[in-house]
């Protein structure tokens, strides 16, 4: 089975950047969408953004369209989430997930992955 390891994430100022990688342990990772989720103490995990399989196709939440980019290199079975413009409302663990199945969209439903991460800590400071 496909594992997902997330680095990346720590402690940013609000306004500040990071970026936060995903590597999966097999190449057929390549053949999926992915998507990162998060959730905060007390929340409920929520979709931030997916990527097709080739990376074709992009869907953002709308709370962080225009801040945060996802994108992919299947050559190093990496997927990537560039977060800019920072707020202390995206303070949470950040998931990367991998779709059920080859060759999708993906998709903002949390059912549609089977494969996660463990998860990386995102805290931003007022």
């Amino acid at each position: 089975q496909v594992q997902l390891v997330e680095s990346g994430g720590g402690l940013v100022q609000a306004g500040g950047s990071l970026r936060l990688s995903c590597a999966a342990s097999e190449r057929t990772f390549s053949n999926s969408a992915m998507a990162w989720f998060r959730q905060s103490p007390g929340k409920e995990r929520a979709f931030v953004a997916v990527i097709g399989w080739n990376g074709g196709y992009t869907e953002y939440a709308d709370s962080v369209k225009g801040r945060f980019a996802i994108s992919r290199d299947n050559a190093k079975n990496t997927v990537f989430l560039q977060m800019n413009s920072l707020k202390p409302e995206d303070t949470a663990v950040y998931y990367c997930a991998a779709e059920r199945g080859l060759y999708g969209l993906g998709s903002p439903n949390q059912g549609a992955y089977d494969t996660w991460g463990q998860g990386t800590q995102v805290t931003v400071s007022s």
